[in-house]
Parts: structure tokens; C-alpha cells; sequence
């Protein structure tokens, strides 16, 4: 075992993670040591015994960043890594697992026992794990869940009393990964590297629909504007001088890069949060709006500056646009704002928010504004949860409120057609009423005439309730069976003789005398088509059931539903809100793939195809390639006497300093 390393923590694989007493050994101090001394222990494994194993035959390959990456701090704030430094991390991770001089080798990433060094290394192959090789936050986490790390924190001048951990950022970056919001497939690193300097125009993109950037200063305008109150004060102004539009022409460097890069992006709203340090005419003059939402710097916005900024935001953002935000330095107050859209679009915790926005632009939301956001994400949520009620509403009312005129054709006039009633229609009175009335639809003589033939059809008589006594056989020449008369309007009244007949001395006949009485089968001769005998009468259904019954379908199923097995139910896919219920197929999982794809590729792994992808990493050890065409940019070849390392880093000068305090 390397001299005074701690235990390696497995992150699956080949991958490690450890720690050295601070100053850590030179890599190749520890690879001659690593060969030469007994083998290292795996945290988590019992003590090893006098059995040999294959681990005692392991080598060992140790490698670490902490001579290469180096945080540009603001104030007392050393981390976490931007984004940029993360994506180099995974290439250089990558390009290891990749080398066939190393096929052999357990990679072991190691990082000085400083505590600040520490935890940016751990976060580091944590995110790598998330991200390349697609595990879950808590996985990602849980090799290095039993080590203490010391927590970020931002970048003000006071004590630090709001602290950000590893899992808030896994989180934080994972819950961006999810919605769309980080996608390291497009990620351009010249691109990031190159615009947040601060000489170039220092902005960021925190989302694809997100710009955060330091308020563009134009020093000639700014001197224009002092002179004009300057004689506002002493007496009426005199006429412009000949050279003061030609100087204000002449805009700077980083101005003049932001007004071309956003109206190349597709920016079409700014949001200005300090004092003017511009003419925002510039920004109209390219067909950009821009509006002004101004409150101090260090301190938190009211309601009413939220409730405006999320409005305006999300119109643009649903429109397609972009809509790019500053204050002094673009990172206080413009990522207080930009969270609370986060959290009121996104779900995203207020921890979750500032790590993610860290990550992408450091130095974001600054000393009270983290415990605002804290208190009010719950409040931002109820915001999201009243507008989607509300929005649904309009949706209904105007769906609602929506005739859809039926395809009838037009009455026609006939003299033999009879139309009782017309032809009703249900329509939804909105809150307002129409400005006209609605005439009714008259139905046609074709539907007119066979409505007047249906109902001239006599309804089915009821089933008997109760069961009679059988009864006996009679001979069909016999008198049928009397039954007693239903009702004194049924019974048929027989027009009586003339007198002269009566007289003469005839008498009614028996036929005649029949038609007099109501009789069973005349009261159930509307009902039958074919004869029926008059000793059986059965109230049975054509297919045997028993009447007012629901009918049994196939496969054990009823006319009220169908049942469902429950065993044929998958677990629903990663990423997915069951809601007491299961669900008839998986969602495919909303994390990127993050392998090289053609433009308008996308993704359709699945969860098991990701966990079949996880058991054969660690099995073969070997990923899919990642982002090998940007590797050249990022990892220094390899050659015969060193392995492939990072590009030397360029500092970028800190756009926050003393003087920027008070805007």
C-alpha cells in the first residue's frame, strides 16, 4: 500500500478515489511505490487474510488534478469546478480507461488531504459516474457517503453561514440534466472558456434559454450623461458638440462583443438590475428589448420584481428567445432571479438551484440572497401550482366557450311531415353572454320522418316478477284465456246492432262476443312477430341471463371494466412519478446518452439497456467512446514517457472586486 493513503473508496470498475496527507506525492512517487509494497485497502472491505485473492495480484494506477485545476476565487469561495473543468475531468477519466497501457490497471484518482482540495476531487469522479456512465446521484454518492468533506461556499466577504455539499450539486446538475437544461453533448468548451473572460464580455449560459452576464459599461456615455446634469443644474443646456455622437459610436471591446453574440443567439430580451452604465438604445436599436428591474446590490428583490421578472421571462422563453440577464457583476442578484425562475418552472430546491448555477457560472447568489431563496421556494412553488390551475381554466372555458355547429341539413317544408319537438342541443353559457342569440337546429324531414316511425313502435312489455303456476295444456281450438281487463280505456268497445237486427231476432256470434274480451294473446300480439303458444310464457332474455343483470364478457372481464393483473405491471422507469399506481410500460430515462450523436440525434436508452450498459463497465471496464472529438482540445497526447494530460488553464481576471460593492 502507498505510504499514508486511506483507504480507496470503490466507485465501480476500475475507479477509486483516496486521499493523501497534505502535500500529496508526485504521481509517479506513488506508481514505483504501488509495485513494489503490498496492495491498498478497499474501504468498505473486511481486513485482508493470509487466502490469496485476485486482488493481491491488482495493479495500481495513480493519478491526480490537483496541480491542474485551480478555482479563480472571488473572495473566500474555492469551489466547486466550473463547468468546464468537469468536462475536462470526464475526457481525461476517459482517456485513461481507454489506454491499453493501463487495460490492466486499477485507476486510482487522489487528491491532497486539504479539505478544500478534497471535496472538489471527490466531486469530480462523483459527477463523472453521473454523467458518463449514467448512475443516479445516490450511487453516484455512496462510495464517498461515510467520508466528511468540508462544504462550499459563496463568494461574499463575511462568514460563511449558508453551505452548499456534494449531494446538492450531484443534484443540482442532475435535475438540470433531466429537464434539458445541461446537456454536455453540445457543451463547447472554446465557446465557455473564450466569453467568460471578462475582457471578451465575461456571460455565461445557464440554461439554453438563460444568459447571465456583467453590465456592459460604456465610459463616453457615462460622461455624456454627467454633463447633462451638470447643466441641467448650472442653466439650459447648450447644443452637442460635432464629435459626441462619433464617440459614442465608438463602443467597447466586450460591449460590442455582447451586442453581436446575442443578436446572433437569438436574445430578445435583457434585463438590467443595477444603475444604467449604458444607453439601452443600443440594445433597441438591434431589435432587442430590454427593461430595468432595479433593486441594490446584496439585497433581495420584493414580490412584485419577481412576480414581473417570471411573467416577462417566461412569455419569451415560450416564444422560442432567449432572455439574457446582468447586474454590476452578474452574479447576486441576476442568479437570485434566475433561481427563483428555476424553482418556479423547474421544481428545482433552492440548494439544488444555487449549486447548479455555481457549476455553470461561480460566484452566483451571494451572502442573504441564499437564505431568501431558502425561505421563499416553497412560496415560489405554490406560484407555479396557482398559475398551472389557472392556466388550465382558460384552457377549459375556451374549449368550453367553443360551438361546434353540427352538420344538419336544412329544414324543408312539407304539409304531411309532423315534428313534435326540435332537436335539442347542450350549450355551455360562458360567464358573459353571447352578443346573439343562437337560432335552434330544426331537424330535416328524412330524420323528422324516422323519428315519427320509431316512436309509432310500442316499447317491450315487462318481465313477469313474479312466477306463475304452471298451467295445463289446452287444445288451440279451445276459448282462449280470459285475462281481467287492464284498464277501462284498453278495453275495445263493440258498436252495437241496429234495431232492425235486434228485432228481427239475431244475436251476437261467439266470434263477436271473443272480440268483446281481451284476451292474452291479443295483449301480447303487438310484442310477438311469430305465434306463440298461450300455455308457456317466459320473461327469460334472448341469451338466457337473468334480466337486469350486467353481462359477463371474455376473460373474465364485465361491462363495467376489465381487470388487469397486476404481476404484468413493470416498475416505472427512473425519473417518473407513479402516484400510488403502476404503470403499463416503462419511461425511458430523460438522461443523455453523452456519446457523440449527429445533429438532431436523440436518445432512446432505456433503463435497461442502462443497466445492462453498467454490468458490462464492470465487466470489460471499457465505455463507449465519449466526446473523443474534442478530446484533442482538452487531453495533451500520451507518449512513451508520460500519460495523457490536461491543457495548462487560462486565469481569467476577476470582474468582482472591492470597488463593485455598491452598483
Amino acid at each position: 500500500m502507498a505510504s499514508g493513503g486511506e483507504p480507496l473508496c470503490h466507485f465501480g470498475g476500475r475507479l477509486y478515489f483516496t486521499t493523501f496527507p497534505h502535500p500529496a506525492p508526485h504521481p509517479d512517487v506513488l506508481n514505483s511505490q504501488s509495485e513494489s509494497e503490498s496492495q491498498p485497502r478497499i474501504r468498505g472491505t473486511p481486513c485482508p487474510g493470509p487466502s490469496t485473492t485476485p486482488d493481491d495480484d491488482a495493479k495500481y494506477y495513480y493519478f491526480t488534478v490537483d496541480d491542474q485545476f485551480l478555482y479563480l476565487s472571488f473572495y473566500q469561495d474555492w469551489g466547486p469546478f466550473n463547468l468546464a473543468m468537469v468536462y475536462k475531468s470526464c475526457i481525461l477519466i476517459h482517456e485513461l480507461l481507454q489506454d491499453r497501457g493501463l487495460s490492466s490497471h486499477r485507476l486510482v484518482l487522489y487528491s491532497s488531504s486539504d479539505p478544500r482540495k478534497k471535496a472538489n476531487a471527490a466531486l469530480l469522479m462523483a459527477l463523472y459516474v453521473m454523467i458518463v456512465q449514467q448512475r443516479p446521484p445516490w450511487e453516484a454518492f455512496h462510495p464517498i457517503a461515510e467520508l466528511e468533506f468540508m462544504p462550499f461556499r459563496d463568494a461574499g466577504r463575511g462568514r460563511s453561514d449558508f453551505n452548499l455539499n456534494i449531494q446538492d450539486c450531484l443534484w443540482g446538475i442532475y435535475k438540470a440534466m433531466q429537464n434539458g437544461l445541461c446537456d454536455m453533448n453540445e457543451f463547447d468548451i472554446e465557446d465557455y472558456e473564450y466569453y467568460e473572460k471578462v475582457e471578451n464580455g465575461d456571460w455565461n449560459w445557464l440554461t439554453p434559454n438563460f444568459i447571465a452576464f456583467a453590465s456592459p459599461v460604456d465610459l463616453a456615455w457615462i460622461k455624456k450623461e454627467k454633463e447633462k446634469q451638470t447643466q441641467m443644474a448650472d442653466g439650459p443646456a447648450s447644443p452637442n458638440k460635432a464629435g459626441d455622437l462619433a464617440l459614442q459610436r465608438k463602443l467597447p471591446t466586450p460591449f460590442q462583443n455582447c451586442l453581436d453574440y446575442f443578436e446572433k443567439r437569438n436574445v430578445k430580451l435583457v434585463v438590467r438590475l443595477n444603475n444604467a452604465l449604458y444607453d439601452r438604445q443600443v440594445f433597441l436599436d438591434r431589435g432587442i428589448h430590454h427593461t430595468d428591474l432595479y433593486f441594490d446590490d446584496g439585497t433581495n428583490p420584493t414580490d412584485e420584481i419577481v412576480r414581473k421578472f417570471i411573467d416577462m421571462a417566461d412569455e419569451v422563453i415560450e416564444a422560442g428567445g432567449v432572455v439574457a440577464v446582468h447586474c454590476k457583476a452578474g452574479l447576486g442578484r441576476t442568479g437570485t432571479l434566475i433561481g427563483a425562475y428555476l424553482i418556479w418552472k423547474y421544481g428545482f430546491t433552492a440548494t439544488e438551484a444555487i449549486a447548479f448555477m455555481r457549476i455553470v457560472r461561480p460566484g452566483s447568489v451571494v451572502g442573504p440572497q441564499q437564505q431568501y431563496m431558502y425561505l421563499k421556494q416553497l412560496e415560489w412553488a405554490k406560484w407555479a401550482a396557482v398559475d398551472e390551475m389557472r392556466r388550465l381554466q382558460r384552457t377549459a372555458v375556451i374549449a368550453a366557450t367553443t360551438l361546434v355547429t353540427p352538420a344538419t341539413p336544412p329544414a324543408e317544408d312539407s304539409d304531411d311531415m309532423v315534428v313534435e319537438s326540435a332537436t335539442s342541443v347542450a350549450i355551455v353559457i360562458p360567464s358573459t353572454p353571447p352578443p346573439r342569440s343562437i337560432p335552434p337546429v330544426t331537424p330535416s324531414k328524412h330524420v323528422a320522418a324516422a323519428a315519427a316511425k320509431a316512436k309509432a313502435i310500442s316499447p317491450p312489455g315487462q318481465p313477469r316478477k313474479t312466477p306463475a303456476a304452471k298451467r295445463v295444456a289446452t287444445d288451440s281450438d279451445q276459448e282462449d284465456d280470459v285475462l281481467p281487463p287492464l284498464r277501462a280505456a284498453s278495453v275495445r268497445r263493440i258498436k252495437p246492432k241496429p234495431a232492425s237486427a235486434r228485432a228481427a231476432g239475431a244475436r251476437v256470434t261467439t266470434a263477436e262476443e271473443r272480440s268483446a274480451r281481451v284476451t292474452r294473446s291479443t295483449a301480447t300480439a303487438s310484442q310477438r312477430k311469430g305465434a306463440i303458444s298461450t300455455n308457456t310464457i317466459k320473461s327469460a332474455k334472448p341469451n338466457g341471463q337473468a334480466p337486469n343483470k350486467i353481462p359477463r364478457l371474455a376473460d373474465d372481464t364485465s361491462a363495467r371494466g376489465t381487470t388487469t393483473n397486476s404481476a404484468t405491471l413493470d416498475v416505472p422507469a427512473l425519473g417518473t412519478r407513479s402516484r400510488g399506481r403502476q404503470l403499463t410500460t416503462p419511461t425511458p430515462s430523460r438522461l443523455p446518452t453523452l456519446v457523440p450523436k449527429r445533429p438532431g440525434h436523440k436518445s432512446t436508452t432505456s433503463v435497461q439497456e442502462n443497466a445492462a450498459s453498467l454490468a458490462s463497465v464492470k465487466a470489460s471496464i471499457a465505455p463507449a467512446d465519449w466526446m473523443t472529438n474534442n478530446a484533442p482540445a482538452v487531453v495533451v497526447a500520451g507518449s512513451k514517457s508520460g500519460r495523457p494530460g490536461l491543457r495548462p488553464i487560462r486565469r481569467r481576471r476577476s470582474s468582482f472586486s472591492a470597488a463593485d460593492v455598491v452598483a
